[in-house]
C-alpha cells in the first residue's frame, strides 16, 4: 500500500539505512565511514557543474575520492559522502510506479558503485546483467 503523504527526509534516511544494512558485509565494510545524507534537492551549483538541465534529473551523488584513487599517504580530507535527493527520488517513484524502497536502494547502490571507482557506464553494465 502506498503512503498517503510523501515520505519525509527521515523516512528516506531510514530506507537508505535499511538498504545499506542489507548489502553484503564485505561491501558494507568498505563503505564504513562514508556519510549517507538525504537532502531535498541538489544545490544549483551541483546541477550546473554536472551540466544538468534540472535538479529533478539527479537522485543521488557521491562526493569523495573513490577507493581506487586513495592512498594511505593521502592527508585526511573531507569524509566521503553519499547524498540522496528526496524530491527527485519521489518524482521518479511517482513517474515509474517502482517500489520506493527498491528505488532508494538502487540509488544508494549506484552511488556506492562510484565510491568503488565505477563509472556510470560500468554501473549501467552491471545493472543490465541482472
Amino acid at each position: 500500500m502506498r503512503p498517503t503523504t510523501p515520505p519525509s527526509l527521515e523516512d528516506l534516511m531510514e530506507m537508505a539505512e535499511d538498504a545499506l544494512a542489507a548489502i553484503p558485509v564485505m561491501l558494507r565494510e568498505k563503505v564504513r565511514g562514508t556519510a549517507i545524507i538525504v537532502e531535498e534537492v541538489p544545490e544549483d551549483e551541483v546541477v550546473a557543474a554536472l551540466g544538468l538541465d534540472s535538479p529533478w534529473e539527479l537522485t543521488g551523488l557521491y562526493r569523495g575520492t573513490p577507493l581506487t584513487q586513495k592512498s594511505v599517504l593521502d592527508a585526511p580530507g573531507e569524509p566521503d559522502t553519499i547524498l540522496l535527493f528526496r524530491e527527485p527520488i519521489l518524482l521518479e517513484w511517482i513517474e515509474t510506479g517502482e517500489d520506493l524502497f527498491g528505488l532508494v536502494r538502487n540509488v544508494l547502490i549506484h552511488e556506492i558503485g562510484h565510491h568503488f571507482g565505477l563509472s556510470d557506464e560500468d554501473i549501467d553494465r552491471l545493472e543490465s546483467e541482472d
